[in-house]
């Protein structure tokens, strides 16, 4: 009896985009799932984000190649976009397409590739094509469209401010003010066309979609909607248009679809038709201890977070997560109080344990806003605010304030409460103080906690018959305080008389409000583990800020949180849906995939828009805790009853069938190659048979005329 081969282990190659570590994350987490199933496959990771983001699928044995496989969006701070510099950048690489797509071809025949995997990168789709090889494109949102949308006339720019200051809070390390950045301005749409059809193009020769959630329309895939994508957009609502809307809540079966590019002719022709899928929700798994004490202590421990502050039933937590940024503190400023040490019950290096002196008091509630305020347009002053929020930062000192009365039956999910909603006073920040810079890394952990291998149900089989839904959702107003604990988390009242003096301050220098109240700590991500570790005390973090270390694993952090503040980005978002962790945000309006992330934030989790200006100013606290009202049920509910486990359990097992599904098509496309080539090879034989047959009849036919 003849023993047959073994099959052979398929070489998957996974083009991963190095813009922002939101494609790099996912990549990993996906590339955990393939190795882990039990004919794993071989895993080459092709990017530009650097080695040690894929840390954890590495250790499962995924290899790595640095490589420039995609242009950038150039980002002088983390939402603002230059355009004009894009525009550059993506000239620059597309000039060096063809030599790339040639290095890579002969690549991926040396390694001999039986399938490429694309994260947003078209390159990897067009050298796979001329490689003869399948490609899939695994994402929710492609970059047709991001640089399609620079032509939107939409201005990302805002008045300059009454009061400006010496610095911006948040900039790149050489620009120090607004009037150094370049003017937003929109680029035509006829410059743009030639180079967005060059990168939808590149996307037109992947054969099958796997589409993340938080998705936007993929123009290579479905024929509408098409670009140029600032036709998506109601700029006035800062919504998609409602054809949009029904493209995506419709099935990808509906979906009309652009023909297949063939294989070049030396190749078999493509053997399945291009199809789009919807996926699950590809995230990062959290530590299976960390919804419990002990896991919780462990990362506070780690951190530097005092014994004291280690209970969540007396102290919530706020992570603050702003990667590749720079963060601004000041070096002096001769009004301040000078601060001093705090007494904490556990020893507590002096970096984390700097607080001002005097008496912390609970600050004034940031009125809630709806989403359709005129404070939260997005395009507010980007640098007028740095003094305010670095004197927040320091002295932390907020005055009482009475809050305005609440509705005490408001609820506590995504339902419709609104009512009227007062502008808060004018803070107009002093500009007595001088800043350093210091750049936030942002790096993502360079580790991973096992995963479960509880058993749901399957996926990717066949295309999902689910379908999201997308509604417009109005924020309701923030809850009466019906306990004792809900009064200490929350900013506390002040008299009107207090109120009234404030409001007659007008112009006046007043208090910012970070925290809700000083039962809340706050976590830094991104900064150097030295940041506030400084001999001028002034110039160290305020009581019950801490900083991360810069291996931080995020989805430890995110499900330990009870906010992140942060920006939408698909890692960010992700990690805070799984952890029903509620997420303040702030906005980024050039950005066309964030409607589809703010989207599916809004369906599957909680999302609280902040105003670029009370980011800025530091007026954070009225934010936080509306997002934590909104919140603290479902984050309750992952602690105490174990539904955090069961959750990580099931998400875990959806990247798993997701990975066999995959591993399932390219079977059957390679399936298809060789009936295809045995065909072809049984139509060659018939043929040269044929010919031989008719050849022996001429010749016989000619032997007997002769005789």
């Amino acid at each position: 009896m003849a023993i047959s081969a073994p099959a052979k282990r398929l070489t998957l190659v996974y083009y991963c985009s190095g813009h922002g570590y939101g494609h790099a994350t996912r990549v990993s987490a996906f590339a955990r799932h393939l190795l882990s199933l039990q004919s794993s496959p071989i895993i080459h990771i092709v990017s530009s984000a650097p080695k040690h983001v894929f840390s954890d699928s590495m250790a499962q044995g995924a290899l790595y190649r640095n490589a420039d496989i995609d242009p950038v969006i150039v980002q002088p701070l983390a939402y603002r976009v230059d355009r004009r510099k894009s525009v550059e950048v993506l000239e620059s690489f597309l000039a060096k397409k063809d030599a790339k797509v040639a290095d890579e071809l002969q690549w991926l025949r040396a390694i001999h590739a039986d399938c490429v995997l694309s994260d947003a990168a078209f390159l990897g789709c067009l050298a796979a094509n001329e490689a003869g090889i399948p490609s899939v494109l695994i994402t929710n949102f492609s970059f047709d469209s991001v640089y399609s949308y620079l032509s939107t006339s939409m201005i990302d720019e805002s008045p300059r401010p009454v009061h400006p200051t010496v610095d911006a809070m948040l900039s790149p390390t050489s620009i120090k003010t607004k009037d150094e950045l370049e003017p937003d301005t929109p680029i035509p749409e006829a410059e743009l066309a030639p180079l967005v059809a060059q990168i939808h193009a590149g996307y037109r020769c992947a054969d099958l979609l796997l589409r993340l959630p938080g998705t936007i329309p993929l123009p290579s895939f479905a024929l509408h909607p098409a670009l140029p994508s600032p036709a998506w957009i109601n700029d006035d609502a800062h919504t998609f248009q409602p054809f949009v809307t029904a493209h995506l809540t419709q099935p990808p079966l509906s979906y009309k679809l652009h023909p297949q590019i063939p294989f070049p002719p030396q190749y078999p022709p493509k053997p399945l038709p291009r199809e789009v899928r919807d996926a699950p929700l590809i995230v990062r798994p959290p530590s299976a201890d960390i919804y419990t004490q002990e896991g919780r202590s462990r990362l506070l421990t780690a951190i530097g977070v005092p014994q004291h502050l280690h209970d969540p039933e007396q102290t919530k937590i706020l992570v603050v997560s702003f990667g590749g940024q720079i963060f601004h503190k000041p070096a002096s400023r001769s009004h301040s109080r000078t601060p001093s040490k705090a007494a904490t019950p556990t020893a507590v290096p002096p970096v984390f344990a700097q607080s001002p002196s005097g008496t912390v008091t609970e600050p004034a509630p940031e009125p809630a806003l709806s989403p359709s305020s005129s404070d939260l347009t997005g395009v507010a002053s980007t640098e007028g605010h740095a003094q305010a929020l670095a004197d927040a930062l320091r002295d932390a000192s907020p005055r009482h304030v009475q809050p305005e009365d609440t509705d005490a039956s408001a609820s506590l999910t995504n339902g419709s409460c609104p009512r009227p909603r007062p502008k808060p006073p004018s803070r107009t920040p002093s500009l007595g103080a001088r800043f350093s810079q210091l750049r936030v890394a942002g790096a993502p952990p360079v580790a991973v906690p096992a995963s479960p291998r509880a058993l749901t149900s399957g996926f990717l089989s066949s295309p999902s018959p689910a379908v999201p839904t997308f509604q417009a959702i109005t924020i309701p107003p923030t809850p009466s305080l019906d306990d004792a604990f809900s009064r200490q988390l929350a900013p506390a009242p002040v008299p009107d008389s207090a109120r009234k003096d404030e409001e007659e301050e007008g112009e006046g220098e007043g208090e910012v409000r970070i925290l809700p109240s000083d039962a809340w700590i706050a976590i830094v991500c991104g900064v150097p583990q030295d940041w506030a570790d400084s001999s001028d005390a002034e110039e160290g973090l305020p009581a019950r800020f801490f900083v991360a270390p810069r291996d931080v694993y995020m989805p430890d952090l995110t499900a330990a949180a009870d906010v992140l503040l942060g920006k939408l980005g698909y890692g960010t978002v992700a990690e805070c849906v799984a952890a029903r962790t509620p997420c303040v945000y702030v906005p980024r309006p050039l950005f066309v995939e964030e409607h589809g992330l703010r989207a599916f934030l809004e369906r599957e989790g909680v999302g609280v828009r902040m105003g670029r200006e009370r980011y800025e100013v530091g007026e954070w606290a009225g934010s936080v805790w509306e997002a934590y009202v909104r919140g603290r049920e479902g984050k309750e509910r992952m602690r105490r009853t174990g539904e955090g486990e069961e959750e990580r359990g099931w998400r875990e097992e959806e990247g798993r069938e997701m990975a066999r599904g995959l591993v399932e098509w390219v079977g059957r496309w390679q399936a298809g190659v060789a009936e295809a080539e045995a065909d072809a090879e049984g139509a060659s034989e018939l043929k040269t048979s044929a010919e031989r047959m008719n050849g022996n009849g001429v010749e016989g036919r000619e032997g007997r005329l002769l005789n």
